[in-house]
């Protein structure tokens, strides 16, 4: 809710539950204060506009957040499969009606000027969709390459989503982007594979589990042996090695944009560095940067990009 006298707002899950907002008709004034609170009161919500990012920017980064987290809630929020995966197919409508002109929906109001001033073509929303159906649909992975395929959908386009708004749309930077969310992903994972088991969802590839001896049985008792830790020991390392690719990303967008990617880049590699620190028992302990660890990330982030700009 917003406050007294003030008109109330629903997040997703409570929204579709609601006949009198979904007939509702949104003037767009209304439609922006909509996302505006969704990206400043969901209750899982970052901080979505860095304090950096130019002001003229602010609102567009809350039309295509509220996007996401719609996309997000409507696949984790709903308590029902089938109907998550309904309202989903009704999400991917409700996209093509903007690109066609006939937004109704207050996300897609506020998001259509967004889309036409940055020419955001409809792919990467229509990934974000693929990812959520997916995670109703697909527990299990193989190896890197189903892994990385579900990545494509579901963390890339929020880099390409961020390039496009800061006006870069060439596949060099895309390329790079695509390295850093990929590498983010799996530091995410890794530092919640017990938080996923819960949901019933395994993200380290069966192949390497394999290799090493270590099996699904063995996870859901929670058991952090050697080829537990063999297994930390390689997906480690593979994230770092998409983290160093998508680096050099930092020096080829502006400095607002290059703080933030340099900060995300170093922010999951602490997180690896976390785990490592932990000799790779994650199923003990969620690891998590500290407040004070977060302040020295984001000052060695200022002074990186500072040296490297007057270089």
């Amino acid at each position: 809710m917003r406050g007294a006298g003030a008109p109330a707002f629903l997040p997703p899950a409570e929204f579709v539950r609601s006949p009198e907002q979904l007939r509702k008709v949104w003037a767009p004034d209304e439609a922006l204060a909509y996302t505006r609170w969704l990206a400043t009161h969901h209750y899982e919500n970052f901080h979505v506009v860095s304090f950096l990012l130019p002001k003229r920017l602010h609102q567009d980064f809350y039309n295509v957040y509220s996007y996401c987290r719609w996309a997000d809630d409507l696949g984790d929020e709903i308590s029902d499969r089938a109907e998550s995966l309904r309202l989903l197919e009704w999400w991917r409508i409700e996209l093509a009606a903007m690109y066609e002109g006939r937004a109704t929906h207050p996300v897609f109001v506020a998001l259509g000027p967004t889309v036409r001033k940055h020419s955001i073509p409809p792919e990467p929303f229509r990934n974000l969709i693929d990812a959520f159906i997916q995670d109703q649909t697909v527990t299990r992975y193989r190896n890197w390459d189903e892994l990385f395929g579900y990545c494509r959908n579901s963390a890339n386009p929020v880099g390409r989503l961020v390039l496009y708004l800061c006006g870069y749309s060439d596949v060099g930077r895309q390329r790079l982007s695509d390295a850093t969310c990929t590498a983010l992903q799996l530091a995410n994972f890794w530092q919640d594979v017990t938080v996923d088991m819960e949901k019933g969802r395994v993200y380290i590839p069966l192949e390497i589990m394999e290799r090493h001896g270590y099996s699904l049985d063995g996870l859901r008792a929670g058991e952090c042996n050697a080829a537990f830790r063999a297994v930390m020991r390689d997906i480690v390392a593979k994230a770092r090695e998409l983290f160093l690719e998508g680096l050099p990303l930092v020096g080829m967008v502006d400095r607002r944009l290059a703080l933030d990617i340099d900060l995300f880049n170093r922010g999951g590699m602490k997180v690896l560095e976390k785990i490592e620190a932990r000799d790779y028992d994650v199923l003990a302990e969620r690891p998590a940067i500290s407040k004070v660890e977060r302040v020295g990330l984001l000052l060695a982030s200022l002074a990186r990009v500072a040296f490297s700009r007057a270089a």
